[in-house]
């Protein structure tokens, strides 16, 4: 029933998961504007709840907006800003990206804590913040989240945090960033679209040494 996609898909309660009731600063929203033309330009961020069997835990995840890529995530039982810190460490840790780099969230507490601020300052990293309540601000990560959802969440019964991070890693890194077609990448996974957009480069190089 799984492979035919005859799975029932129940209803679930909705958590919030958007603090924006805070008096940190707020960054105006760069990326709307922003003509988004490579990867590493625009990153963008956001969070959600897992349902486990007896508690909700909460995933933070990074997203590559020019190629769709997850770069960063954390899965755990806390809303503070270390969720979203170790999200933004994996996702730095990866791409170690040039300066210019505009980072887009909501206006939640934990995208607006020093903490997390002053790691993307850290790193040449330009802040932008959507519109408080506004989610149209952040398409490309509600996208996501609704594809995480459909696709792998409400298919699964995790028992504990322990599984749910398996099973979910094995989504984002495996499924979702190794084999998902998206139409706006040309019906390529995301990681076969970015290896794609480094041919021509790698070509070039190799062009060079033959000289």
């Amino acid at each position: 029933m799984r492979a035919d996609n005859l799975l029932c898909l129940r209803r679930r309660k909705f958590v919030v998961t958007t603090d924006s009731n805070h008096s940190l600063p707020v960054y105006p929203n760069l990326a709307a504007t922003l003509v988004v033309t490579r990867v590493d330009q625009l990153w963008v961020a956001d969070i959600t709840y897992i349902r486990l069997e007896v508690e909700f835990v909460y995933l933070a995840v990074i997203l590559d907006a020019f190629s769709r890529r997850e770069i960063g995530w954390a899965l755990d039982r806390t809303l503070e800003v270390s969720l979203t810190l170790e999200a933004l460490r994996m996702a730095l840790r990866r791409r170690r990206p040039a300066t210019g780099l505009v980072h887009h969230s909501d206006q939640g507490v934990q995208y607006a804590a020093s903490d997390y601020v002053d790691l993307l300052a850290a790193n040449g990293i330009q802040i932008s913040m959507s519109r408080r309540g506004n989610p149209y601000d952040n398409a490309t990560c509600e996208s996501f989240m609704k594809t995480l959802k459909y696709e792998e969440v409400y298919r699964t019964e995790y028992r504990d945090l322990a599984e749910a991070r398996r099973s979910i890693g094995v989504f984002l890194e495996k499924v979702y960033n190794q084999k998902r077609l998206h139409s706006a990448l040309g019906y390529l996974p995301p990681v076969a679209f970015e290896a794609k957009l480094a041919q021509p480069s790698a070509e070039a190089a190799a062009r060079q040494l033959s000289l």
